[in-house]
């Protein structure tokens, strides 16, 4: 399914990723070389693919959604590498985090890079709203980092706040990608509102089906470490939902799993987890979210990028890594 969106995109995904090599390049040989191996480290690229699917869906024929694509994957680079030394991270994409290979100073403050040179970027596509749009999802995205480390460890955060975290600190990157394809076309408030939308439930479903991953895929196929959220402590869907319908004895294993992070129990608790049905929960709930990313499509008239971001809700929830 990703192939049929990836024909569509190939040309202007090269263009975003001479882009991205372009703008990476510094006169300090350090961001040159971390910036290198995030570039060669890969990725799905999906955020600047939704840039561009969302343009095209709109009718946009310029060529801005190639720089404004390329500016939400530095931001997202940019809280990846944050995050990678927030959570100790040693794994991502299937090679060694940047902090691993080259320290958590050299990480943090070329993610700081990265969000400066995305906002030099927004200047020159000279659209107040694009970075209107841009600054406030940045700053979303801080609030939820932070609100994420506030539940660290903590077994009694409700499903409530944990949907408050993935909308702040995923969802919303996905929204304004897909609601900045709008605005580069100039569609009116109602197509433009439909597209973020769109965005935000896809994010949401992409972020459930992460959750659902990291008790459920293999190292190899995800990219990191399986259970690297429980050795986190990070209390996720899963576990919230495993907790509440697992007997005391192994709801109070899962509470101190959380409370201590380490993955020493990972096996007993990916058990009580699949056990307790919770994983399929999570994946209907994603479901619903993909579904409610379609039903916003329909204020959009159909053509080939419209089907393309169907295409990419249905992928969000049936993909294994």
């Amino acid at each position: 399914m990703f192939a049929n969106f990836e024909k569509l995109l190939a040309e202007p995904m090269r263009s975003v990723d001479e882009t991205i090599r372009d703008r990476l390049r510094s006169d300090v040989v350090l961001i040159n070389q971390l910036g290198g191996y995030i570039v060669a480290g890969g990725g799905k690229r999906l955020r600047p693919r939704l840039v561009l699917m969302a343009a095209g869906a709109a009718g946009y024929t310029g060529k801005a959604h190639v720089t404004v694509a390329a500016i939400v994957e530095f931001i997202h680079t940019a809280t990846l590498l944050h995050d990678d030394v927030v959570d100790s991270s040693s794994m991502r994409r299937g090679q060694e985090t940047a902090n691993t290979v080259w320290g958590n100073e050299a990480a943090v403050l070329v993610g700081d890079f990265l969000y400066s040179r995305a906002f030099e970027m927004m200047v020159e596509v000279g659209s107040m709203r694009v970075m209107e749009i841009l600054a406030h999802t940045t700053n979303t995205i801080a609030e939820g980092e932070v609100m994420q480390l506030l539940h660290v460890h903590d077994p009694d955060t409700t499903e409530q706040r944990y949907l408050e975290v993935i909308r702040n600190k995923t969802a919303k990157l996905f929204e304004a990608a897909a609601q900045l394809g709008g605005v580069l076309a100039g569609v009116d408030q109602v197509r433009e509102q439909a597209l973020a939308d769109y965005g935000l439930h896809l994010g949401q479903a992409f972020q459930l089906i992460d959750d659902v991953l990291d008790y459920s895929a293999s190292s190899e196929d995800m990219g990191k470490n399986v259970g690297d959220d429980l050795a986190e402590g990070k209390p996720t869907l899963p576990l919230i939902l495993a907790m509440q319908r697992a007997t005391a004895a192994h709801a109070a294993l899962i509470r101190e799993a959380i409370e201590q992070g380490g993955a020493e129990r990972l096996e007993d608790i990916v058990e009580i987890v699949r056990n307790t049905g919770s994983l399929d929960v999570v994946r209907e709930r994603a479901r619903g979210e993909a579904d409610r990313a379609c039903q916003a499509l329909g204020a959009l008239p159909a053509n080939d990028y419209v089907r393309a971001l169907a295409d990419l809700a249905e992928f969000a929830v049936d993909r294994v890594y």
